[in-house]
């Protein structure tokens, strides 16, 4: 898949995942996309993965090109940044979940970053 294709693809599924949750993160981004399977992030999501990245299908030019899309469509939506942790899930102590390769910072902000559609309200009260 070519840039152009993404783009209008990561757009497109930004667009949809905003209309149906009021929210987007990177990780259903990838996963609507196809760069990962719902196993996969499973896997991930009770640590059997040491981090994410390396179970994304593709490479880190990609993944930081995939990133910008959504920042870029983040805020022609108006949608803020929050952050959350992504602890992991089953039994045992509940660590933060790793997305990214220590040695290879490539994907930062990845890291516990959720796009929320801001109300009208916020929007004409702070413009």
């Amino acid at each position: 898949m070519n840039r152009l294709e993404l783009r209008t693809k990561v757009r497109h599924v930004v667009n949809e995942i905003v209309s149906e949750k009021g929210f987007v993160s990177p990780l259903d981004v990838f996963l609507r996309i196809g760069k990962i399977t719902p196993k996969l992030v499973e896997e991930w999501r009770f640590g059997r993965v040491p981090y994410l990245e390396r179970v994304l299908q593709g490479n880190l030019s990609q993944f930081s090109f995939i990133m910008s899309l959504l920042r870029e469509n983040a805020r022609e939506l108006h949608l803020k940044p929050s952050y959350t942790a992504y602890m992991r899930w089953g039994k045992g102590p509940k660590r933060p979940l790793r997305f990214q390769s220590p040695e290879i910072p490539m994907l930062r902000n990845i890291t516990l970053l959720i796009m929320c559609r801001l109300s009208r309200r916020y929007l004409e009260i702070h413009r």
